[in-house]
């Protein structure tokens, strides 16, 4: 297995938008209750793109195995200096090491486009322990639990927040 990881382009969107689909109808990582389709992924992916965010694809022998992408945090200008990452990783090639080499590469990147915090919002910790810990890994520090904010599957699920500053983080002003 050669792992590489690079932007991700339109010609990956199908790929991706497999990925996703299966996150959102098996899993908790999502809070979407349908999956978007190829054109909807493919908008939200130009929006990041457009808005200077990374957006990068795994792929071994031209297969997309996982993607991660920063986007903004929240809407408001304030905000704009912090991003928040998304990292899915296909079924199939889970517990192999893709989704740390997805993010470490993720936050260079963003590190690298001058954003100062990267916030994750991971859903269903019951579930998601290995996005947690991922996470914690790579330097994230558990920020707070907000309970019982989404419902799906018949059951309430809580979000954590972690977060992790990038290059100069909050001791210096922006760019």
């Amino acid at each position: 297995m050669s792992i590489s990881i690079r932007p991700a382009g339109a010609a990956d969107v199908p790929a991706i938008t497999t990925i996703y689909d299966h996150a959102v109808r098996h899993g908790t990582a999502s809070f979407e209750i349908e999956p978007p389709d190829v054109a909807e992924m493919l908008r939200r992916q130009r929006a990041l793109v457009d808005g200077g965010h990374p957006y990068l694809v795994a792929e071994d022998e031209g297969r997309v195995l996982g993607y991660a992408y920063a986007g903004p945090f929240r809407p408001r200008p304030a905000y704009r200096h912090s991003v928040e990452d998304s990292v899915y990783v296909a079924a199939e090639a889970r517990r192999r090491g893709i989704g740390r080499l997805l993010l470490d590469t993720l936050i260079a990147r963003a590190t690298e486009a001058g954003f100062r915090q990267m916030i994750a919002v991971i859903g269903d910790s019951a579930l998601q322990a290995p996005s947690i810990g991922l996470h914690a890994a790579a330097g994230f520090r558990k920020i707070g639990t907000l309970d019982a904010v989404g419902f799906k599957f018949g059951r309430w699920l809580d979000s954590v927040y972690m977060q992790r500053a990038l290059g100069g983080g909050g001791d210096t002003p922006p760019a």
